[in-house]
């Protein structure tokens, strides 16, 4: 028989749980319109597994066109238009008078008295990027008011518009399937896999038991069978699970999961109101190093030791099962879709001790969450924060020397780039490099494919950088100033211009252009060509082009054209 305060703390933990799932009912449903004017149909939707983040919105399809009117979702103004080469490329925030915002983004042009206000404003401060606020009177919509242009400008592999719905006070992401658009959704959400771990040791110190679920009935199992046998007392679950919609072969992210054992609540995560400042927390709830590997998505059931995202549900266990030995305990699962579409996987746990004769461990360096870590070795230093690590890492270290011929080349090796860093670490590098190279030295951060080269800062020999990955980096002497293509020097039958930088490290961090000594508004679309299209800015006639080029090591190219329109 349970005691009261067993009884309690269960009818607390559901009541929570509930809680997090209801919440849908607080969100005005009908209110906001389709921004589009062809059947609403979605690529992606809220909550979707992206490399470093949740998906904060809805892609919504624009039939593989671009160039189509989007409209207002709601009566509002225009308090924000940001334009940038990657993540949203141009886009448009519109305040609502019920507490909420919208987002449109990857767009083309914005309605042409927009247009025209924006590019002033990009002549004013002699940048192309810009992200502008504005006063509530100045742009003022109604509800299907046309004011801009779906596009693939930006982070976009595709036509599409990025939708999302925000509360303005917090700036949170809200789910927009919560909001009673007209989308037909009758699928439950399709459960692929199970992860195993044994949380008396770090996540990362461990490769997930991966086993493979079917659908049996009303449910999904294991295929190994009815019962899984573990070793540990304290295990937690991970979920490979995807979504979609009537009628879609699309593949989604789910809504929610819960984990319950013995009828009891255990963990719940629902993906409904997130913050960018958190979406970063998407490599805690997801196994980072299974899928760094080239496994699939799994999904946490549990926070980690340093999640600090809203998403879980606060339970006296935070997930981590905890079991009996020889005891025959029940597990179920429920996830669903926005929808509340239901899907289980029902199996048994059974906890079997086995007693292995292993050596006592080599005490091992580690980074330790909600702690600032510090490593140190005669030419090399990290530098955590607490907020680096989600759970232990045992730290590894390698330094890899170069030939003789070229020192400066010293490889230092550290921690493996399949460990996700939350928040940046700070690497200092003591290389053996004269005093007239230093201006010129770089730290490059390489992880996998992904490059990162930062310009470091100088403190008597040592170099240092901010990074936020782990993997190999080097001080590298970059003396190679970028290159500039040059324009014809005859435009009379050309409708723009094109310049494509190069830079030996690919690290271009400047790039801008002036006719006749006054400043030409370029464009960039997320790639490394910068666009002009000729306007009133470039009249006919004789005219001197100059552009100039910086890249990370400080290195500077300018040059300078005499050109005819």
């Amino acid at each position: 028989m349970k005691h009261k305060f067993e009884i309690g703390a269960t009818i607390i933990c559901m009541l929570m749980s509930s809680l997090l799932v209801a919440q849908e009912r607080d969100y005005p449903r009908g209110y906001f319109r389709n921004p589009l004017n062809i059947p609403l149909e979605l690529v992606a939707n809220f909550g979707e597994l992206r490399n470093n983040h949740w998906h904060m919105g809805l892609d919504i399809r624009t039939q593989q066109r671009e160039n189509l009117p989007v409209h207002a979702a709601a009566e509002g103004f225009v308090a924000r238009v940001k334009i940038e080469p990657g993540g949203f490329g141009r886009a448009i925030y519109i305040q609502h008078p019920n507490g909420f915002t919208t987002l449109y983004a990857h767009l083309n042009a914005f309605m042409p008295a927009l247009e025209k206000w924006v590019k002033e404003q990009q002549y004013l401060q002699e940048s192309w990027a810009v992200e502008l606020v504005l006063p509530p009177g100045l742009f003022s919509l109604t509800k299907g008011q046309f004011f801009a242009f779906s596009g693939n400008t930006g982070g976009s592999a595709g036509p599409h518009v990025h939708f999302e719905i925000r509360d303005t006070e917090t700036n949170n992401c809200l789910n927009p399937l919560l909001f009673g658009f007209p989308i037909k959704d009758g699928v439950p959400p399709t459960l692929a896999r199970l992860g195993v771990y044994d949380r008396n040791k770090s996540t990362y110190a461990q490769s997930p038991r991966v086993i493979a679920l079917k659908k049996t009935g009303a449910a999904y199992a294991p295929v190994t069978g009815g019962t899984l046998m573990v070793t540990s007392d304290r295990v937690s679950l991970s979920l490979g699970a995807t979504d979609r919609f009537t009628g879609s072969g699309n593949s989604n992210g789910i809504y929610s999961a819960r984990v319950l054992l013995d009828n009891e609540l255990q963990s719940e995560f629902v993906l409904d109101n997130i913050n960018y400042d958190a979406t970063r927390y998407m490599n805690a709830h997801t196994d980072y190093r299974h899928k760094y590997n080239g496994g699939p998505w799994l999904q946490h059931l549990s926070p980690l030791p340093a999640d600090k995202s809203s998403i879980y549900a606060a339970t006296e266990t935070q997930g981590i099962l905890q079991l009996s030995a020889g005891v025959v305990h029940t597990v179920r699962l429920e996830v669903r879709d926005a929808a509340q579409n239901l899907s289980r996987v029902e199996f048994n746990l059974v906890y079997n001790p086995v007693e292995l004769i292993q050596p006592a461990p080599l005490p091992v360096a580690q980074l330790i969450p909600n702690w600032v870590n510090v490593f140190e070795e005669t030419d090399f230093e990290v530098f955590t924060t607490e907020e680096t690590a989600y759970d232990t890492i045992n730290i590894t270290y390698k330094k890899t020397l170069a030939p003789l011929a070229n020192p400066r080349l010293v490889a230092h090796s550290f921690i493996s780039a399949s460990i996700p860093a939350h928040d940046s670490i700070t690497v200092r590098i003591k290389p053996e490099l004269p005093d007239d190279v230093k201006q010129n030295a770089v730290i490059v951060g390489t992880a996998g494919t992904r490059k990162v080269v930062a310009k470091g800062r100088w403190n008597g020999e040592w170099i240092s950088a901010k990074f936020r990955q782990f993997g190999v980096f080097q001080v590298v002497i970059d003396t190679i100033p970028p290159g500039i293509n040059a324009p014809p020097q005859n435009l009379t039958r050309s409708n723009q211009i094109i310049f494509t930088p190069r830079d030996n490290l690919g690290a271009i961090t400047s790039f801008s252009a002036e006719l006749d000594g006054r400043w030409l508004r370029f464009t960039n679309n997320g790639g490394r060509s910068w666009v002009y299209r000729f306007d009133e800015h470039f009249l006919r006639g004789a005219h001197e082009l100059r552009v100039t080029v910086e890249d990370v090591a400080g290195n500077q190219t300018s040059k300078t054209w005499q050109v005819i329109r």
